[in-house]
Formats: C-alpha cells, sequence, structure tokens
C-alpha cells in the first residue's frame, strides 16, 4: 500500500506595505506554533525532517514557508517586479514575518530561522518580543559582512550551480553525504539572482552592532545555535552576540555545519530538543 506523509501544504496570501504575496507553506502537528525559514536562497524543503519528527510534532505545530520568490512562493502580485533589483531589506523581512502570522492567526509563535533567517529572528526578538514566544536563531550574529557579491548572479557564472556549490564548503565533512547532496541539490533550483539579493540583508541589511542590549528575553527568550564548521557566522560570533543579549543562550552544535537541518537532522534534533524542551518547561511555570 502506499505509504503518505501527514505534512500538509497549501497557500495563504500574505500583504506587506500595501502589496499582496503568495506564500506556499507546510504544516504538521499540533500545539505551540514554531515557524520556520529557511536559509538564503534555498526554500522550506530544507525542513522536511523536521515536519515530520513525531518527537516534535507532538508538542509543536511547526510550519515552514517559502518567502516569496523562493520554493513555491511567487514574486509580489500586482507589481512589476521583473523591472528591479531584488534586495531583501530588514524592513521587509521582519513585516513579512509578523504578517505571515498574523495571516495564520498564530498566537504566540516561536520563531526559528537558519542563515539570513537566524538573523531575522533576532530582529523579531528586538522588534516583536510581546509577540513571538521566543526565538531561535540558528547560525547566526550581530553583523556578517562581505557575503554580498557580484559573482552570485554574474552572465559569466551558472546562477544555479555557484550559489549551490558555494553551500557544500560550509557543510560538515561528518554530515551524511546523501545530506549534504540534498542540500546542494535544493540550492541549485533558486531563480535567478534571488541568492544574491537574500545576502543584501545577511551582509549589508543587518546590522545589529550596538543594539543587542535592548533584548529583553523575559518577555522573548532567545536560544542562538551554532555549528562548529560555519566559517560565515562562527561559533565565536554567534556567542559574542549572545554575550551581549542579557538572558539569552548560546548552543554551540559540534560535528554540524551551516546548513545543520538539513545537512545532519538527526544530529541537529538532538540539540533542537534541548531547546524546545526549555521553552516547554518555561510554559508551565508562567502563570496562567
Amino acid at each position: 500500500m502506499a505509504r503518505f506523509s501527514s505534512v500538509k501544504g497549501q497557500y495563504v496570501y500574505v500583504e506587506v506595505n500595501g502589496i499582496e504575496y503568495k506564500v506556499y507553506f507546510e504544516e504538521n502537528g499540533q500545539g505551540i506554533p514554531l515557524v520556520c525559514q529557511h536559509t538564503a536562497g534555498c526554500d522550506n524543503r530544507q525542513w522536511r525532517d523536521l515536519l515530520e519528527d513525531p518527537h516534535i510534532t507532538k508538542h509543536f505545530r511547526v510550519i515552514a514557508y517559502d518567502l516569496p520568490r523562493h520554493g513555491k512562493s511567487d514574486p509580489p502580485h500586482g507589481v512589476e517586479w521583473w523591472k528591479e533589483e531584488y534586495k531583501l531589506t530588514t524592513e521587509f523581512f521582519v513585516q513579512f514575518v509578523r504578517q505571515f502570522c498574523e495571516a495564520l492567526d498564530l498566537e504566540n509563535p516561536v520563531f526559528m530561522g537558519s542563515s539570513f533567517g537566524g538573523h531575522a529572528a533576532l530582529q523579531l526578538a528586538l522588534e516583536y518580543p510581546d509577540y513571538f514566544r521566543a526565538t531561535i536563531p540558528v547560525e547566526a550574529a550581530d553583523h556578517t559582512p562581505g557575503f554580498y557579491q557580484e559573482w552570485w548572479h554574474h552572465p559569466h557564472t551558472h546562477g544555479g550551480e555557484v550559489c549551490a556549490s558555494g553551500t557544500w564548503g560550509l557543510m560538515s565533512p561528518q554530515s551524511p553525504e546523501k545530506d549534504r547532496r540534498l542540500t546542494w541539490w535544493y540550492y541549485s533550483q533558486g531563480a535567478p539572482g534571488v541568492f544574491k539579493g537574500d545576502l543584501y540583508f545577511y551582509s549589508v541589511d543587518h546590522d545589529l552592532r550596538g543594539k543587542l542590549h535592548q533584548i529583553d528575553t523575559n518577555k522573548c527568550p532567545v536560544y542562538l545555535m551554532t555549528g562548529e564548521y560555519d566559517y560565515l557566522s562562527t561559533p565565536e560570533d554567534s556567542k559574542r552576540t549572545a554575550d551581549q543579549i542579557p538572558g539569552a543562550k548560546f548552543i554551540k552544535m559540534n560535528g554540524i555545519g551551516h546548513f545543520p537541518m538539513s545537512e545532519n537532522y538527526p544530529l541537529f534534533a538532538q540539540y533542537l530538543e534541548e531547546v524546545l524542551q526549555d521553552i516547554l518547561k518555561r510554559e508551565k511555570a508562567l502563570p496562567n
């Protein structure tokens, strides 16, 4: 007999600054909403194993979306998006996440993002501490300059292969080859200029230096998680960031690189379980 996944996918229309976006997302589970953002230039396929993890979906409603222009999510409707260069900004990113959560009528979700999604998690903790139950910045730091480069989108290169191959050395050599190959495969399918446009936020517009102390972890706990093989946002960068946020927690993930949820999910899940259990314990400790 055929075997079917319990994960369900659908579209939702999200409006940001008066412009409508048709956004694809997948979900599974019940309980506390756990909203997941993929890495720059990729899509929600990175979260497939998490979406099907019964230990997590027993207590969390896991929701993984494709940012507009990524995966199955369209560019903006009603505007001539093809006439301008795509550059993801902090203002749009945080507004989009908030509006996406509002569109799904989520009550105090947890937000987890990786790489540029991890940067967004820090921004959200600063901007919306009363709305988000907690944020989990994965492979994140206060500032990561230097990666917004022309060669990510250039007529002399094959964009898909260049972007995908740029991810290879960021993964741990101990991670299973089949999963590293899939991570490479996902990246090879990004639309032209999208990875570069994402890196505008990652390396240029995201800068929380001098602002981290303003994050209130009494309202919105922050858990930074970084793999030891990540050379974009190193464990030292993430720890330095966590040390500037009063009450934030930092976890160094041994044996993992920049794409923990897709390159070695079983190992990543062991570290993530510690964080999610802490969130559940905090919920039980709060007065009704």
